[in-house]
């Protein structure tokens, strides 16, 4: 790709509960000239976006349901369940699915675990949003059931929540569209992954500089003899007088 038909920007999407401030911090450090334009989404409507290329890349949550996306996964969150801080599950460390059995677990529309059967009693209705479930938690109508960084995203003082030590985790993943793995989104994979500013796979790589040849290290221990002169006599040319321990290594020479 030449310098002129490189876009002018950058754009990431990303989804609710991924922070992607480090990541753009080293951008503008590394490409300032080259402005990363942040894209908020829906965890539903990540995959929709790359693939109409409304981003040039982003971060989503796995299973993207699309073939025509390039996925590294990053990382798995604990699952935790939210509820208000007067609960029992508020005395406790962490609680599986069974714990829940009697209890009414929100499962909203918008709900980013792959669940076979959800734990709990299901509510009436499901809500629309994670935040809609949130306030309903904080009413007293029910427990949710989410990734960690989602319950952190919706704190509330009168929440907590606990690990579900058995619920499915929510796989997090850096996504672009396959056929647009251009040298901007190469830069950005780079980041990512902790490649530094060096790194030969970087398209901002500097360029490798010529070993410089190492001058003999003098400190602690003799300088060796040149080439050509013999050391001075009673001199163990490995360093220290005399024969080294041991006697003589190798065999003895026939004598002619």
């Amino acid at each position: 790709m030449t310098g002129s038909e490189a876009p002018p920007s950058f754009r990431l999407a990303y989804v609710p509960g991924v922070t992607p401030t480090k990541w753009v911090r080293i951008w503008n450090e590394r490409l300032p000239g080259i402005p990363l334009i942040l894209i908020p989404v829906t965890a539903a409507e990540a995959p929709g976006v790359l693939g109409d290329r409304g981003a040039d890349a982003g971060f989503v949550r796995l299973p993207t349901g699309r073939t025509d996306l390039s996925a590294i996964p990053l990382y798995a969150e604990t699952t935790v369940v939210v509820v208000p801080k007067d609960h029992l599950v508020a005395a406790v460390d962490e609680v599986s699915a069974e714990d829940l059995a009697d209890e009414i677990v929100l499962h909203p529309l918008d709900d980013t675990l792959d669940w076979e059967r959800p734990p709990g009693r299901p509510a009436n209705e499901r809500p629309a949003t994670t935040a809609d479930a949130i306030e309903l938690v904080a009413a007293g109508v029910g427990l949710l059931v989410v990734p960690q960084s989602l319950a952190r995203l919706h704190h509330r003082k009168d929440l907590t929540y606990r690990p579900v030590t058995d619920a499915p985790q929510s796989r997090v993943a850096l996504s672009w569209p396959e056929e647009e793995t251009t040298d901007m989104v190469e830069d950005f994979i780079g980041i990512v992954r902790g490649r530094t500013v060096n790194s030969s796979r970087g398209r901002a790589a500097a360029p490798a500089q010529e070993t410089q040849r190492k001058r003999p290290d003098t400190r602690g221990g003799q300088r060796k003899p040149t080439a050509g002169r013999k050391p001075a006599a009673g001199k163990n040319p490995r360093g220290g007088s005399g024969s080294p321990k041991g006697g003589k290594r190798g065999k003895p020479r026939r004598r002619s």
